[in-house]
């Protein structure tokens, strides 16, 4: 049975690039929401003084997630001009495929916490 997975990436913003982060967001919350359907949540929350932003991510299992990390890297260098990462949290049991390119990047310094077991709970995607 295939299981949800939360993936969340917390960046810290450089000084002075919010504004261009927040319209490089949207260009790529877009393309996100039209080509890659089984990303069922992609919500991006900023702290109080602008400064760390975390993405959160939910997919409805595995090959989902791993669907949407395809040509992610592309993505990624151009975000860098904006953020650097923090850290990744993945709740859940990603595919071995996602896992060794966060195993790959947590190697470079970035921050990796991963709690593979769910031991309950739920997702509701319509009310009522």
């Amino acid at each position: 049975m295939s299981e949800p997975i939360v993936f969340i990436s917390n960046q810290r913003i450089k000084e002075g690039k919010l504004d261009g982060y927040k319209q490089y967001y949207r260009q790529v919350a877009e393309m996100t929401e039209a080509n890659k359907p089984g990303t069922v949540a992609h919500l991006a929350y900023l702290n109080e003084d602008g400064t760390e932003l975390s993405i959160i991510h939910i997919f409805p299992d595995a090959e989902s997630m791993e669907l949407h990390m395809q040509g992610v890297d592309e993505l990624a260098k151009k975000a860098y001009e904006f953020i650097e990462i923090i850290s990744f949290e993945i709740y859940g049991k990603p595919s071995d495929m996602v896992l060794d390119m966060m195993m790959q990047i947590a190697g470079s310094g970035v921050g990796l916490s991963i709690k593979p077991q769910r031991i309950g709970g739920y997702i509701r995607l319509r009310s009522g």
